[in-house]
């Protein structure tokens, strides 16, 4: 398992600027990008034993960063 995190910017480097465009004119995408940060810094922690949680509650946090990468993602890949 991987204990890098999964910032937005590096899962899409293509769209660097447009994410800091959509982070300042948007405040849809910006919420959507500051709740995927907090999830995932979450994972983080948990991956590096930082904080302990159960199998379960990892497995939530993934799912829901999975879904927000989604609909950023979607977001980030309109014209």
């Amino acid at each position: 398992m991987a204990h890098t995190p999964h910032e937005i910017h590096d899962d899409f480097p293509e769209y660097a600027e447009k994410i800091h465009d959509l982070k300042v004119n948007d405040s849809h995408f910006s919420r959507l990008a500051e709740e995927y940060h907090e999830i995932n810094r979450k994972i983080h922690r948990l991956e590096t034993r930082v904080e302990a949680s159960s199998e379960f509650r990892e497995e939530d946090l993934r799912k829901k960063r999975m879904h927000l990468k989604d609909q950023l993602a979607a977001m980030l890949s309109k014209p």
